[in-house]
């Protein structure tokens, strides 16, 4: 071997880390069978830090830019070799590179659905996933606390460890916010912000931050979700009898084909009719008229009122007569039902006025 490639192979000269795959964290700088030069070029670039491990000890750390690894710049070093002023050979360590720029795009998610108690439907699952970003705010502490030996460190070795705790807090910031879950879309922000500050205490002693993190869904299994599709359908469509009747007049005015079954029906009917009318006129025993169907019971309304600025009910008429009885409700109340134009007072309200107790005039004198 020639005495140029002894020499190269003995001394590092120039030390650096250009990475071009978003996802290390951490790169141990190969130098296996080499030994660094003193006075070599250290040169650590934005979005990087550089640590010193000498004999398995923790010595310097670098931020970003360019050094000769000289006795001045290496304080931790210097007092764990002893090294004087005067020291100018060769030494071995360790040189890990930490990336401390964001790691963007990190994905979490409950891998199972998540029980609790909602205020309004009471217990319930849950279901959410979003994203989030990672940044390496302690290198030091990263590579003693997480990496150890590992000489390429990834966001996959450590997404894992970071969804289990975001879960767990997930499940406690949302058990205690108290939002319902109709309204946990409105409030993903406050809910993120509840989970960040939850998790933060826990990646700080890794040497990890959170700067950035998103809640992008919450749902509920398919079964509730049909159910509440199903209730605002009947939401939407109001007054059950009168949504109805439209969709009978809608089916007779159609040109399709449910237009056309419901004419053919109406046909048939009135065609059986004249046949008995015929028969009838032809000394043949007319057929007795079917009984006619009793028309339905009246649906009775249901009532709302205006209380304190709020709207109270619905209740009965029986239940408003009881609150006419102990003062609850009064003249003056402001009440409204289906189909009536606005709110008004129950005095306005025909079928109302007669649960007030009318008084007699005063007797009249000498009785």
């Amino acid at each position: 071997m020639p005495i140029f490639d002894f020499l190269s192979g003995q001394f590092v000269d120039v030390i650096e880390w250009t990475d071009d795959t978003r996802d290390t964290m951490v790169w141990r700088f190969e130098r296996e069978g080499h030994e660094i030069k003193y006075g070599a070029k250290l040169t650590v670039r934005e979005g990087q830090s550089a640590v010193f491990i000498h004999e398995g000890q923790l010595a310097d750390v670098f931020t970003p830019g360019l050094y000769m690894l000289e006795t001045n710049n290496m304080p931790i070093m210097t007092s764990l070799q002893h090294w004087d002023h005067g020291f100018k050979s060769p030494f071995k360590s360790e040189i890990y590179f930490v990336g401390t720029h964001r790691f963007n795009d990190l994905k979490w998610g409950t891998k199972n659905p998540i029980m609790l108690r909602d205020p309004e439907f009471g217990p319930i699952r849950l279901r959410a996933f979003g994203t989030y970003t990672v940044r390496v705010s302690d290198p030091a502490l990263f590579l003693t606390e997480i990496v150890g030996t590992d000489g390429e460190f990834t966001t996959d070795e450590i997404s894992f460890q970071i969804r289990n705790i975001i879960v767990q807090e997930f499940s406690r910031a949302i058990a205690k916010s108290g939002i319902p879950v109709l309204d946990m879309a409105a409030n993903t922000a406050e809910v993120g912000k509840l989970i960040a500050d939850a998790i933060t205490p826990t990646l700080t002693g890794y040497g990890l931050s959170v700067p950035e993190f998103y809640i992008e869904n919450i749902s509920l299994p398919p079964a509730v979700e049909k159910a509440l599709d199903e209730r605002t359908s009947r939401g939407i469509a109001g007054n059950l009898d009168d949504h109805m009747k439209w969709k009978a007049a809608e089916a007779m005015g159609n040109g399709g084909a449910a237009g056309e079954a419901m004419g053919m029906g109406m046909g048939a009917g009135l065609g059986m009719q004249m046949g008995n009318m015929m028969m009838g006129g032809m000394g043949g025993q007319p057929q007795a008229p079917a009984t006619p169907t009793p028309p339905p019971p009246p649906i009775e309304h249901v009532w709302h009122i205006a209380e304190g600025g709020a709207t109270k009910g619905p209740f009965s008429k029986a239940r408003l007569a009881e609150m006419a009885g102990n003062g609850r409700l009064t003249r003056e109340t402001y009440v409204w039902t289906q189909g009536q134009d606005g709110w008004k007072k129950a005095e306005d309200v025909i079928e109302l006025v007669q649960l007030f107790t009318i008084l007699p005039p005063p007797p009249p004198p000498g009785i």
